[in-house]
């Protein structure tokens, strides 16, 4: 059974500083697409950002966040990262963690991140 639990998420100044995690378990990481998603009150779910498998590894941003946040990933810890530098008031939302894996598609429950101005 594949289980994606999110945690890091809170309550911080615009400017301030987050780092977000996703432990997996049931599936492996590092050989499949993982990815972290947000949703906003009255928006729809968008990409924040992805990184594929350690075979190409290669990581994509929305444009909204280029230059402040950074996916990783600790194969070790199976556990995938999002630190999220310069949050702005903007960036208040639901964050996400999501895999691709064999072809379907698993979410998190979610942790709320909130940027104050």
């Amino acid at each position: 059974q594949v289980q994606l639990v999110e945690s890091g998420g809170g309550l911080v100044q615009a400017g301030g500083s987050l780092r977000l995690s996703c432990v997996a378990s049931g599936i492996i990481i590092s050989i499949n697409t993982m990815g972290w998603y947000r949703q906003a009150p009255g928006k729809q779910r968008e990409l924040v950002a992805t990184i594929t498998s350690a075979f190409s590894l290669k990581t994509n941003y929305a444009d909204s966040v280029k230059g402040r946040f950074t996916i990783s990933r600790d194969a070790a810890k199976n556990t995938m990262y999002l630190q999220m530098n310069s949050l702005k008031p903007e960036d208040t939302a639901v964050y996400y963690c999501n895999s691709i894996s064999k072809g379907n598609a698993y979410w998190g429950q979610g942790t709320q991140v909130t940027v104050s101005s």
